[in-house]
């Protein structure tokens, strides 16, 4: 049997915050502290794959994740891993220092890889995975198209994901780029459940943060940023020095969400901080608990 990625999965969440998830740099484990009483216990928190931060930094940070009640979910990013050892080692070591049982593959940001993994697929066909006890496998998606991929073969390289995954018994998770057009988003959840590919989706959010670095990060990401997308979001082009929250893209995610979309989270990128975007999650909890539409759970 597919285990559940989060316990609160298996049932329809209060509101659009129910069972969230976060993301966390290696760097940010003071932050993580500070924010951690304010948490939902068992909260995935992935730990990014960054150039400059070696194996034993994101381990100290999956570990603490783990002591705070969190739950690690340590990225790999397949074109930055310069050596088979150095992949096993870093998987072996998040196993047994910080209980990780779950772990999101990306093919990375370089266009040659470093050693012998091209993509997140070599690293998912490795075998590793399932030999250290890893129970789900997260994967990326892409509401506004993949930069390097037509669209059919975006897809089928998703599709090839997902069964390659459960053809190891793990369970496939797709994690989504953060974007600015719920709209947009809520269509390529339609499209991929149309397509027959039923696993769990966590939908990209950006935390609160400083307009200039949203869209520094959009930039960086490829993400659309178009006047008329972030005027959705609630951003002019016109007033760049203020801050921005994600309230009129949870809200329009919120709306749109139907059953037929099938099991959907959403996952926090918290560009202007942990504790802001926690705080932000919170508030936005205590406004809408009691009346925001329900989503089906897996």
């Amino acid at each position: 049997m597919i285990p559940i990625i989060h316990p609160n999965w298996a049932r329809a969440p209060i509101n659009m915050v129910d069972g969230y998830s976060l993301e966390m740099t290696a760097k940010d484990i003071d932050s993580l502290r500070a924010a951690a009483p304010a948490i939902a216990p068992v909260t995935p928190v992935a730990v990014t794959f960054l150039p400059g931060e070696d194996a034993a930094a994101r381990v100290a940070a999956a570990r603490t994740v783990r002591a705070l009640g969190f739950e690690p979910m340590p990225h790999f990013s397949a074109r930055r891993i310069r050596s088979e050892r150095e992949f096993r080692d870093y998987l072996a070591a998040a196993v047994a220092e910080a209980g990780v049982q779950r772990c999101f593959v990306i093919a990375g940001d370089p266009a040659e890889p470093e050693g012998p993994y091209s993509d997140s697929s070599a690293l998912i066909e490795s075998g590793a995975f399932e030999a250290n006890g890893i129970t789900a496998i997260g994967i990326g998606g892409h509401p506004e198209g993949h930069p390097n991929m037509t669209p059919d073969q975006g897809w089928a390289v998703l599709e090839g994901k997902c069964a390659a995954i459960e053809r190891r018994g793990m369970a496939p998770l797709i994690v989504t780029q953060f974007a600015f057009d719920g709209e947009r988003v809520l269509d390529w959840v339609a499209a991929l459940r149309a397509r027959g590919i039923d696993a769990p989706v966590r939908l990209g959010v950006p935390g609160p943060a400083g307009i200039r670095t949203l869209l520094r990060f959009a930039a960086r990401c490829g993400v659309g940023a178009s006047a008329a997308v972030l005027s959705k979001y609630g951003i002019s082009l016109g007033a760049l020095l203020g801050s921005a929250g994600p309230d009129r893209l949870v809200d329009t995610l919120a709306a749109g969400l139907r059953a037929e979309h099938g099991a959907v989270r959403l996952h926090f990128y918290p560009f202007g901080g942990i504790e802001k975007t926690v705080a932000w999650i919170n508030d936005y909890d205590n406004a809408h608990g009691s009346v925001m539409g329900r989503m089906t759970g897996e």
